[in-house]
């Protein structure tokens, strides 16, 4: 892990602009704000190009001699191929409106950070290779040739943007500078420079259905183990099903819920909702294949990204299941919501969800067939399908972080929060201008989510952190929640960094805390091992009933030998005045 400054360092951000001109500017690799490179054996797993052993923090990359015509190439075809692409890069006029707003120049103050100057590195290339202005006037037309420090900046910058499209929300022409992102990505995965955190997990996923790279047993006995926590918790023990041929409904998760704290417990409380649902009628089943929402290859490349995509629908069909359900994750819920129905066409056999409890018919999910579980959920308690006690979330004070790929990407935005509100007490919102579709991010979604870039997540974490400090103080708000599992890892550093006396939490969580289980024994505390806030003041009033009735037994003892040696003193009174009165009489008979 990168060295990172104490926070009230890190805070004060300098914003003074550069001396030379941004083109005159080198970039300068700074400790804690580059990924290691992506390794050679993941590269041959899916046939990624240029496998070698390489570091962004050397002199040579180990490019190919024909490095820029490949390039080139691959932005000619881009440019041909997606017309959202060449508008993007015409239509520009650095108007400013988006440079204040990403996460990363408000926490390092470095102007290419600037969404508006970060698309400018890549947009400049177009000019000066494919316009004959910039071919001409060259710098004066806001073109530059591609040279290997350009190229060198091009991967420093794109691999410091999480793509949460933040900036374009305020952009007047509509530029989706995330996009251009994921493009200039695309050309640098073509000459084989990704990262490690990236293409890790894009090769695990491939060989093993997952990113950790996890076997299928493991994952099934990762489950078995959540269960009979569930057990020690409530004395009821789901019986979860996988990979079961016939059953209506395929449930899919990221796998981060199944194997990193705090995502742990949002896994329980799936388990934990569908044991309940199960008497209701619920049909669903989990696949130790298909076991990864998440989409790492959607940082890599479009076609990346659907290869990995391809394994959800085919297990569906496999399965012979009527639709999906999709636990809580943030960029497979993109990829599923904005690409999956034109990357693949949904198996024939799927249907429309339709929720077996509620009759429910989810018009929204009709064309990929897959449904969010945070629909599903707020169904069920709109209809009253669920036996909740908000209470026993009372030693949380809420808020909700806005995931920015389910906000932004697809508008969920009142389904967590209606959920939320009726399974716990205590709610308070950050301020308007930094959640729903304003959200800022956690500061390491689209694979930046690896510690030897803490310093760079950290100052990206800086606005969110602010945020959260806001309700903390004024609202003792101790927990936010959210619906991605990227999030809930990215946070709890967040968090651990600059607000450590609040936790992150999954919002299926909280719903498995307030799920009262038919036939549970009496619950004492919540998932995480901590106790319900009334069980502290049961156990008070049970000592001093205890203490009480202690107290009446020694008075009745007390009472009952008071009593006994009353009645033995009076009893040795009388027998003593018989005595004396027979001695009495016998002394008179003898007189």
């Amino acid at each position: 892990m990168a060295k990172v400054a104490p926070p009230e360092e890190l805070s004060r951000v300098d914003y003074t602009p550069p001396k030379k001109g941004w083109m005159d500017t080198p970039a300068a690799f700074r400790e804690g704000r580059w990924c290691y490179g992506s390794k050679p054996k993941d590269h041959e797993v899916v046939g990624l190009p240029n496998p070698r052993s390489w570091s962004p923090g050397d002199e040579d990359w180990h490019l190919p001699d024909n490095w820029q015509e490949i390039f080139l190439d691959g932005m000619r075809e881009r440019l041909d191929k997606f017309r959202s692409f060449r508008l993007f890069m015409d239509i520009c006029v650095r108007c400013g409106a988006c440079a204040d707003k990403c996460h990363f120049f408000i926490g390092s103050g470095d102007p290419k950070n600037m969404p508006v100057l970060r698309a400018e590195l890549l947009r400049s290339v177009y000019r000066g290779e494919f316009t004959t202005a910039g071919k001409i006037l060259g710098k004066l037309a806001g073109g530059r040739k591609l040279t290997y420090d350009v190229f060198k900046e091009l991967f420093y910058y794109f691999f410091q943007c999480t793509e949460c499209r933040r900036c374009s929300l305020f952009c007047p022409y509509g530029i989706d500078t995330a996009e251009i992102t994921i493009i200039g990505r695309e050309l640098l995965n073509l000459l084989g420079c990704n990262i490690d955190w990236i293409t890790g997990p894009v090769a695990n996923c491939y060989r093993t259905g997952n990113h950790l790279g996890i076997q299928p047993h493991a994952y099934h006995s990762m489950l078995e183990f959540f269960c009979e926590e569930i057990e020690e918790i409530t004395g009821i023990l789901p019986e979860p099903s996988f990979n079961r041929k016939g059953a209506e409904i395929l449930f899919i998760t990221p796998s981060g819920d199944v194997f990193a704290d705090p995502g742990t417990y949002t896994a329980m409380g799936y388990l934990m909702l569908f044991h309940y649902l199960e008497g209701l009628g619920l049909d669903i089943t989990w696949s130790t294949y298909a076991s990864e929402g998440g989409n790492f290859g959607y940082f890599t490349s479009h076609e990346m990204a659907k290869r990995l995509n391809a394994k959800q629908y085919m297990e569906a069909e496999r399965l012979g299941v009527k639709w999906i359900l999709g636990g809580e994750c943030g960029h497979m819920w993109r990829v599923c919501n904005q690409y999956m129905d034109t990357f693949w066409e949904p198996p024939k056999s799927l249907e429309v969800p339709v929720s077996p409890i509620t009759g429910t018919r989810f018009d929204n999910a009709k064309d990929h067939k897959m449904l969010h579980i945070c629909e599903f959920t707020a169904d069920l308690i709109k209809h009253g399908k669920l036996n909740l006690d908000p209470s026993r979330n009372d030693i949380y004070n809420v808020t909700f972080h806005d995931s920015c790929n389910p906000a932004r990407a697809m508008g969920i935005f009142e389904e967590p929060r209606y959920i939320i509100n009726n399974v716990c007490n205590e709610f308070h919102e950050m301020p308007i201008n930094t959640i729903r579709e304003q959200t800022f991010c956690c500061g390491g979604g689209s694979g930046l989510n690896t510690d030897e870039i803490m310093d760079l997540r950290m100052r990206g974490a800086l606005p969110r952190a602010n945020a959260l400090q806001y309700v903390h103080d004024k609202h003792g708000v101790n927990i936010m929640s959210c619906i991605c599992a990227i999030d809930r890892a990215t946070l709890q550093a967040l968090v651990d960094y600059w607000i450590p006396e609040v936790e992150i939490s999954g919002v299926h969580e909280l719903v498995a805390n307030a799920l009262i289980l038919e036939g549970e024994k009496k619950r004492t505390m919540n998932l995480r091992g901590e106790e319900f806030p009334w069980v502290e003041e049961e156990e008070e009033e049970e000592a001093e009933e205890e203490a009480i009735e202690v107290t009446l037994e020694a008075a009745e003892e007390t009472a009952e030998e008071t009593a006994t040696e009353a009645v033995e003193e009076a009893a040795e009174e009388l027998a003593e005045e018989a005595a004396e009165e027979a001695a009495e009489e016998e002394s008179e008979g003898e007189k």
